[in-house]
């Protein structure tokens, strides 16, 4: 019963802070394709401390409390949210922020053909000024890369991981996409940087050979900031991490790699090759990184599985959701401002990053 309380209490909340915002944008002429049709407000709880930054969780949309009576916390100061969860806006314009996001059912199958108005958006507790573009299946062009674990943990797995590699590549790369390769273990190998020819992509793949000892976090970060970064706004970028998700080597923190991711716009998606019954550190690590930039981690039950993992992360690429937005009272303070995004029906649950700093000027 109280469940069902909770989620009428919410769909009530969302309706009500965004149900004039709908009509307000419903007063221009609808376009006939629902694609090009432009979407409403709605914010996000806050979850994560700084010392365990804990990831995004994929609750169906219902039992998510919409936190607008929550003032946005300062990073590094205990008790607040750690910036990690964020990412800062840059290259689109000054005030416009572009929120990438996947609708899933409650057996994660991804929903598309959804309006504009099926949605509620806040943005730091409030309805945006504006919606610029709210289209679905988006076209946006990808920037993509694949790392792969190169230690000696995964040594006797490798080829699997290759092969998978490429035929992701194949299926995945259009005209206007772009993807890079690299391998990690206690350092990191890039055979080929951004590129849209998959026979390039292939070789610098079947170079890599297997090594010593891992530094995922350290190889994430640098991957981040200097492959990721440099590519700017206005595309969407993804990394795709086949590893076992051991760490044992690293500089850097795991919190240190998801802040760099998320300041990179990056989403990760993480595929394990931790085949045992039982999920170790590893595969906890995995998750708490992909769902910490807006990803999804995959867990093959046999290595032969692998590519299976990315099938689901090509169809996830091809079904998600666009929306670029002018955020109402926006000052260019590096402050932190969440966004909180919900699909009305609670049959849906929608994965997305869950804020940003406002760039500083």
């Amino acid at each position: 019963m109280f469940k069902n309380i909770q989620r009428g209490t919410s769909i009530a909340f969302l309706l009500l802070a965004c149900g004039s915002f709908v009509a307000a944008q419903q007063t221009s002429p609808t376009p006939s394709q629902p694609t090009q049709q432009s979407q409403q407000p709605t914010q996000q709880p806050q979850q994560q401390t700084p010392a365990q930054p804990q990831p995004a969780q994929s609750q169906p949309a219902a039992q998510q409390q919409p936190a607008v009576q929550q003032q946005p916390a300062v990073p590094g100061q205990p008790g607040q949210e750690s910036p990690l969860d964020v990412t800062t806006i840059k290259g689109i314009g000054a005030r416009e922020v572009n929120q990438i996001f996947t609708v899933t059912d409650k057996r994660g199958k991804f929903i598309t053909g959804l309006r504009q108005q099926d949605f509620g958006l806040l943005d730091d507790g409030k309805r945006p000024e504006r919606v610029i573009r709210f289209t679905q299946q988006t076209n946006l062009p990808l920037r993509v890369g694949i790392m792969l674990d190169t230690s000696s943990s995964i040594r006797q797995r490798f080829e699997f991981e290759q092969q998978a590699a490429v035929e992701f590549l194949l299926q995945v790369l259009h005209r206007q996409d772009m993807a890079f390769v690299e391998g990690f273990d206690v350092q990191l190998d890039l055979e080929q940087g951004f590129s849209n020819n998959v026979d390039l992509l292939n070789q610098g793949i079947h170079k890599l050979r297997p090594g010593g000892g891992t530094a995922l976090f350290d190889a994430l970060y640098a991957t981040c900031r200097d492959q990721m970064l440099m590519q700017g706004s206005g595309y969407r970028k993804a990394i795709i991490m086949v590893t076992d998700g051991d760490d044992n080597y690293s500089h850097a923190l795991m919190t240190d790699a998801i802040k760099m991711c998320q300041r990179a716009e990056t989403m990760v998606y993480g595929i394990s090759t931790n085949v045992s019954p039982t999920k170790d550190k590893g595969d906890d690590i995995l998750k708490a990184i992909c769902e910490a930039t807006g990803g999804r981690a995959f867990y093959p039950t046999r290595i032969e599985e692998v590519s299976n993992g990315f099938r689901s992360i090509e169809e996830e690429l091809r079904s998600q959701y666009s929306l670029e937005y002018v955020p109402s009272d926006f000052k260019a303070d590096g402050s932190f401002r969440t966004i909180y995004l919900q699909a009305l029906d609670p049959r849906y649950k929608v994965r997305a990053r869950k804020g940003y700093f406002a760039p500083r000027q």
